[in-house]
């Protein structure tokens, strides 16, 4: 095979092979993007200039005869971590045929996410609609940083290609062929021109695989499982996001919010509320990782509160509802407990720290448990 600009790994590419073909049949397919606020449309200028879109508009002109469907499930400022608590039910749910997954920005650089990515890829690549994956690492303009040292572990273990903007955009920047404040005002989100050239970046690998896609290529067997044995601990494989949809808490002073909510990106709503000191809310979950998902907000003050797993207080975490940016609120993850035995566990929740003159109350948005049997 010819280099392809940005490849990190190769891959197998028997899943895409068959997808483009379905495609070229005339039947329709469903493509889906998963990641953070890039993936979202993030400084794109019209939400169909954004990569994921263009590279939806691909599929669209390499296969007229075929329906193709769209589902954008980007959400700013989101992990792996937060990836694989909702790829089921933001996209997987509606069988898509071919799915590009990008945390590269959002993940560190470190072990743990190494792990999380892990969690979503097996979810993912192993769901029963047995979809066509691309892995697509974004990078930082203006420093060039990214978590693909940890993810492309992922990808050569499952044999996924995966394309890299750290090998194919930012070596033009680090040359001085191209000025990255052009194609990104923050050194982070593209603006119309960054999306285009990642989406280049992208459509440019898919048109090799175009073109050929008449060549046979069997599918990894990983010695005839679906799946080959994991890489790390793999404990966020299975993972269980509870909201007040589908938990029942036993709850002082906290109120859930039943609110409706308006799609994906209208983030703080499922969850839970409290404002003065001493309000609880205690859950009892199976697992082995507990995550809180809560609001850090820029309208400050706000109460914070504090999370206990199994009564053990030496081992708490504050959760501080104020947030020390200014580019507006945030749905932010803290880990409260890894790799623990399991079994069943409790976690409370309670406000510890309010205001005399509080701007916002405190908002609990999840309980996020994985690992093995992982349940309420």
């Amino acid at each position: 095979m010819q280099d392809v600009k940005g490849m990190l790994n190769i891959g197998n590419w028997h899943r895409l092979i068959e997808c483009m073909k379905k495609a070229k049949r005339g039947e329709r397919i469903v493509t889906g993007f998963l990641g953070g606020s890039i993936t979202q449309g993030s400084l794109s200028s019209l939400p169909e200039l954004c990569y994921a879109y263009l590279v939806y508009k691909w599929w669209k002109r390499k296969f007229p005869q075929s329906e193709i469907g769209f589902i954008n499930a980007g959400i700013g400022g989101t992990t792996s971590q937060f990836g694989a608590a909702r790829v089921e039910e933001h996209l997987l749910k509606y069988s898509p045929d071919f799915i590009l997954i990008e945390f590269a920005v959002n993940d560190d650089n470190t072990e743990f996410f190494e792990e999380t990515y892990e969690g979503l890829i097996r979810k993912t690549y192993g769901d029963k609609c047995r979809p066509a994956v691309l892995l697509m690492n974004n990078v930082r303009y203006d420093d060039g940083t990214n978590a693909e040292e940890q993810h492309v572990k992922v990808a050569r273990a499952y044999a996924l290609p995966m394309v890299s903007m750290k090998k194919a955009i930012w070596p033009k920047i680090l040359s001085g062929r191209l000025n990255g404040s052009s194609i990104s005002p923050d050194g982070l989100h593209p603006n119309d021109e960054g999306h285009r050239l990642v989406a280049r970046v992208v459509t440019a690998f898919l048109e090799k695989v175009y073109e050929e896609m008449e060549k046979e290529e069997t599918e990894g067997s990983f010695e005839g499982a679906l799946l080959p044995p994991p890489i790390t601990a793999n404990a966020y494989e299975n993972t269980i996001r509870y909201q007040n949809d589908n938990a029942r808490p036993k709850a002082e002073g906290f109120l859930a919010d039943l609110s409706p909510q308006n799609g994906i990106t209208d983030i703080f709503k499922k969850g839970w509320t409290a404002f003065r000191e001493g309000n609880k809310i205690k859950f009892e979950v199976d697992g082995t990782e507990i995550a809180v998902q809560y609001r850090k907000t820029v309208n400050k003050p706000a109460p914070v509160a504090r999370a206990v797993v199994d009564g053990k207080k030496e081992s708490a975490v504050i959760l501080d509802g104020n947030f020390d940016e200014d580019w507006g609120d945030c749905l932010y993850i803290d880990t409260i407990a890894r790799h623990m035995e399991a079994g069943r566990h409790t976690v409370e929740i309670e406000i510890i720290k309010t205001h005399e003159n509080e701007a916002a109350l405190f908002y609990l948005v999840s309980v996020i448990v994985s690992g093995p049997g992982s349940s309420m």
